[in-house]
């Protein structure tokens, strides 16, 4: 029995500091006050890795691209009429041939229809028979020459057989010109009229049809031929802007049928008179196109570019919040960690701001969620750092 308590005993001395220390560490975890987590200053703010919100959160690296001019503007695309035919028949006549189909690729001077044109045929036979004048005429001369040289025919006589060479010349060429105009290279005497185009390009309409009656006076050209790929934009210039613009100033059009596309273009004139209606002035852009996306009557925002020159850094306007009277964004520290940053904007566009203050190339920016950033440091600030509770 003795033996009993003395074992029971040593165990108590072995046990003993095992149990105070587990104790003392209870003790330690519930009992002491937590150590304070440390607070941020009042610009910032951090969210923790688990957080929901960081999925709202948007970062965008800022970097020097060149200073938008103006807001974009309203345009129209436009054959670029210099390379555009609108073609019409000079004569009348059937159309007895096959019809190029829209769409069709053509070269200058190709034959697009053929025609049977009594016109043509009259045409042809003046000038032949004003080539056969002609040479009566010059014969009659040469014969009255003769004759007055050797005082034998009037001087009245001579001038009139001059004057009728005179004539016979003039009708030559009169007739030889009206072939030239309806490009006929040929003088045989038929009614077969080939209607070609000027210019090289794409058929992009057609008012014409196989046997089919024309004539030069019809409302609507039977072919429409353009290089599309060469076009123009279209557009109207407020008067208080016209001092940003000139001729050689390089802009980026935009289309919805591409919405993530730019295509640079090239200001080429600049109306001379203002539309007093809208206070607006024509502006007209020279349009690249070599993959030919891009088609006449479109619908364009155009951005008129600054020099290669002025450079600045564009941030959307969503990274922007008012904070009392200046601007501010969120700067990115890293991991969920953001500092507020006052900024100096230069020009406000509709989607876009230049920042001339406040931001480097090379940082990174919170382009969307700027606000509710706002709003979390604003609450971690009315709560204040969080505390463990107090040991009894």
């Amino acid at each position: 029995m003795i033996g009993k308590l003395l074992a029971r005993r040593w165990m108590l001395v072995l046990w003993l500091p095992m149990v105070l220390s587990l104790f003392a560490c209870h003790h330690d975890d519930d009992g002491k006050t937590a150590s304070p987590t440390a607070a941020l200053p009042r610009d910032e703010v951090r969210l923790p890795p688990n957080s929901s919100k960081r999925g709202y959160i948007q970062e965008q690296r800022v970097e020097l691209v060149p200073a938008p001019v103006m807001e974009p503007v309203a345009g129209k695309i436009a054959y670029d009429e210099a390379r555009t035919a609108r073609i019409t028949s000079p004569v009348s006549g059937r159309v007895i041939s096959s019809i190029p189909a829209l769409g069709a690729t053509v070269k200058a001077h190709d034959p697009l229809v053929e025609l049977d044109s009594p016109d043509l045929g009259q045409a042809k036979e003046d000038y032949a028979n004003a080539i056969a004048d002609q040479r009566l005429a010059e014969e009659a001369y040469r014969r009255a020459k003769r004759l007055y040289e050797g005082n034998v025919l009037p001087r009245k006589e001579f001038q009139q057989a001059e004057d009728n060479v005179t004539r016979a010349r003039n009708a030559v060429r009169r007739t030889q010109l009206h072939l030239h105009n309806l490009s006929v290279a040929d003088s045989q005497i038929d009614d077969r009229y080939f209607l070609r185009t000027p210019v090289a390009g794409v058929i992009t309409e057609r008012h014409v049809y196989p046997g089919m009656e024309v004539r030069p006076d019809l409302a609507d050209p039977l072919f429409v031929a353009s290089d599309l790929q060469s076009l123009w934009v279209l557009m109207n210039v407020f008067e208080k802007d016209l001092g940003l613009i000139r001729p050689g100033k390089k802009v980026l059009v935009s289309v919805p049928a591409y919405p993530n596309e730019r295509f640079p273009a090239v200001i080429e004139y600049i109306d001379k008179v203002v539309d007093e209606a809208t206070r607006t002035v024509k502006v007209r852009c020279n349009l690249p196109n070599p993959d030919g996306r891009l088609l006449p009557a479109m619908y364009a925002s155009v951005e008129v570019q600054s020099d290669d020159n002025d450079r600045a850094i564009v941030v959307p306007l969503s990274a922007l919040f008012t904070e009392g009277e200046g601007d501010q964004v969120f700067v990115a520290i890293g991991d969920g960690h953001y500092k507020r940053r006052d900024v100096t904007v230069g020009l406000r566009l509709r989607d876009r701001a230049v920042i001339r203050q406040g931001l480097e190339p090379g940082e990174t920016i919170v382009a969307q969620g700027a606000l509710m950033l706002r709003t979390e440091e604003a609450n971690e600030q009315d709560s204040g750092p969080q505390s463990g509770t107090q040991a009894p």
